[in-house]
Formats: structure tokens, sequence, C-alpha cells
């Protein structure tokens, strides 16, 4: 049932085409900035960040704010965002790390089921380069790590939890006790520029449905940040250690 009045919930083909249409517009830029992020020297990274800036964020959290106005007559997220109950902070401390391993934990043990996936149904799709392959210049790392750690890294999860799981979510009546599977299926999808990850984006983000469970959209906005994190900590080690 939804939360409140105001959420109302979405059709079948509503909630897919929300679920999908941001991913694919985030491909297609993706796609047309392969080319000239690789001649000015930087890895496809930087071809994935830059979408993150101008599609991603804008077309999500945009979304978000127009629903807010109609609402409230006003730029605003309120009875817009569900999942916003107060929960003690002592429970930050022990649901934020058990949600992170549980899906780290899925993120490393699939790794090779990603591997099969590209090697044997993907591979003519373009590989993600981290940059940290080598044959990089450190300025080029530097530039493309520092907007992957705001962007990627806090500002995307961010307005990704709020429209995925704040908004989308409570609003899938229609899949009744499927929803959390059928919905972390859809976000899987939703990446349709690394296809290969499907499977394991489908398993890893279902411990942030605990988050929903809880009625606490901040504990999975923390732990997917912190996920995110991590590919930041590795590119610093990698780029403190060039010469």
């Amino acid at each position: 049932m939804p939360e409140s009045p105001s959420v109302k919930p979405h059709t079948p083909l509503q909630s897919i085409l929300l679920h999908l249409v941001p991913g694919a517009l985030i491909t297609v830029v993706y796609f047309a900035l392969l080319g000239p992020v690789a001649r000015a020297g930087y890895p496809s990274m930087m071809a994935l960040i830059l979408p993150v800036v101008f599609v991603l964020i804008p077309v999500q959290l945009g979304y978000l704010l127009v629903q807010g106005k109609r609402l409230n007559e006003r730029l605003s997220l309120k009875d817009v965002i569900s999942y916003r109950q107060p929960i003690p902070t002592w429970q930050y401390f022990v649901w934020v790390p058990v949600l992170f391993v549980a899906a780290g934990l899925i993120f490393t043990v699939a790794k090779p089921l990603d591997s099969f996936l590209y090697n044997n149904v993907f591979s003519a799709w373009p590989s993600l380069q981290t940059g940290l392959e080598g044959g990089y210049e450190k300025e080029v790392l530097v530039r493309t790590y520092i907007l992957f750690a705001v962007f990627v890294t806090v500002l995307g999860p961010t307005v990704e939890e709020l429209y995925f799981r704040g908004y989308l979510l409570p609003r899938m009546d229609y899949a009744g006790k499927w929803a959390p599977l059928l919905h972390s299926f859809l976000f899987a999808l939703y990446h349709l520029f690394t296809p290969w990850f499907f499977i394991t984006r489908t398993l890893a983000m279902l411990p942030l449905i605990y988050a929903v469970r809880r009625k606490n959209i901040t504990l999975s906005i923390i732990t997917h940040v912190l996920l995110n994190s991590i590919d930041v900590i590795v590119a610093v080690g990698f780029i403190a250690n060039m010469t």
C-alpha cells in the first residue's frame, strides 16, 4: 500500500519507462563521448562521468522537483520522496556496515560471472577503462578521479537513491511482494552501459531494500556512496605511487 495519499502508484509501463529511460539517455551520451574522450587522452571512465554530471543528476533530480512543484506549487521534494522516517543514530553504525559488507561480498564473489558474461556475451561492448590499467598521465587521472569522487561517488548515488528507492520503489504496488526484486532488476538494467553486471547488480542491490523496510532512505544513500568510494580509494593509492 502507498505510504500516504500523495503516493500515487505507477502503472507497470510507467514504472518500467521511468526506470529505464534515464539509463538509455546516459548510455547514448556515454557512447557519443567515447571517441572524443579517448582522443583527449582520458580513460573511458571520463565518458561515463560526464553523463552523470549532465544527464543523470539534471534528469532524475529535475523530474523529482517537477513532481514536487505539482504537489506543493514550488520546487520541493516534500511528499515526493518516501522512506524518510528517522531511526536512532546508533543503528546507522550497525546497519550501514552490514549492508556495505553484504553488497560488497556479492560484487566480489560474482566477479567470475561478470568476466564470463563480458567475454562470452558482451565482448563487442566497449570495456569501461578506469585509467588504472596504466598508460595515462598522472594529471589526467587526478582530474578524472576528482570528478569521479564528487559526481560518481557522492552526488550521483544520492540522486539515484532519491529517484529509484525514494520515488520509484514505493510506487510499484503492481508488483506486490516481488517489487523489491523487480526494482533491483530494473535498476540493474538501467545501467545499460555495463550490461555484463546485470545479474550482479540485481543481487547486490537487494540488501539496500533493507533501508526501505526500515523506512529510512538515508541508510541506502550512505551505503551506496560508500560502495562507490572504493574505486576512489583504489585510485588514490594508484596515483600516489605513480612516478
